[in-house]
């Protein structure tokens, strides 16, 4: 007679969600930190405008939000997948911080 060792006792193996440590942000959470990453790059995109272009200051204000907005990332407990959201928000927010001191000067 054969015994099954082992079997009936085996563990669930955990997912790579659970072995990550980060939770699957909620709707709310992910619009939250788009609109943050956006707010934060607004005021850079419009100080950028006064600069040269390539200049230090040019590059340190696009990179500026950047440590930011990595911050409330992990703050907020949210997985990689959320990085070309923020990103995108902070690129919006750079164009329509630029375009800021133009509509301004009517």
């Amino acid at each position: 007679m054969t015994r099954c060792i082992g079997l009936t006792k085996r563990r669930r193996l955990p997912t790579m969600h659970e072995r990550s440590g980060y939770m699957q942000a909620s709707i709310p959470v992910r619009n939250g930190l788009v609109l943050l990453a956006f707010i934060a790059s607004v005021p850079c995109g419009y100080i950028r405008q006064y600069y040269r272009k390539y200049s230090f200051m040019w590059f340190l204000l696009i990179h500026l939000p950047i440590p930011f907005i990595v911050l409330m990332r992990f703050a907020a407990g949210v997985d990689w997948h959320l990085i070309p959201y923020t990103l995108g928000g902070s690129l919006v927010g750079q164009v329509v911080g630029g375009g800021v001191k133009p509509w301004r000067k009517r």
